[in-house]
């Protein structure tokens, strides 16, 4: 299970960002096909958000074929998304990296500090 957080920051939609986590879960192998996923108003709870946050979400998600939802058992993560592409999980960490180093640069950081700060977090 994936734990999901949302930045209000970054002007993305939260429903959005439901999605994508979701979808990098499964590009990163964190869900696993069959997997539950939390229900709709315990997502919401958990999050703090609207319940039709969370469910719009899984909408759009389960319209992609990506989840599935079985009356009275729950939400799931569908067989027939069990292969996300490689270059989903590529563009996330593009977008990730954008960000990152956006802010960073915008605060003076030169690229060798940023390398060698990565470096550091890693160990």
């Amino acid at each position: 299970m994936i734990k999901f957080v949302l930045n209000p920051k970054t002007g993305i939609p939260f429903y959005r960002q439901i999605i994508d986590q979701i979808r990098y879960g499964i590009a990163s192998g964190n869900l696993a096909t069959g997997e539950q996923l939390p229900t709709v108003r315990a997502l919401a709870v958990e999050l703090k958000v609207n319940l039709n946050t969370v469910a719009k979400a899984y909408k759009e998600l389960e319209i992609q074929d990506i989840l599935e939802t079985q009356q009275g058992t729950g939400t799931f993560i569908s067989a027939a998304e069990s292969n996300v592409f490689e270059s989903e999980r590529l563009h996330k960490l593009q977008s990730i990296i954008q960000e990152f180093t956006t802010t960073t640069l915008s605060y003076g950081f030169t690229i060798d500090e940023l390398i060698d700060e990565l470096k550091n977090q890693i160990k």
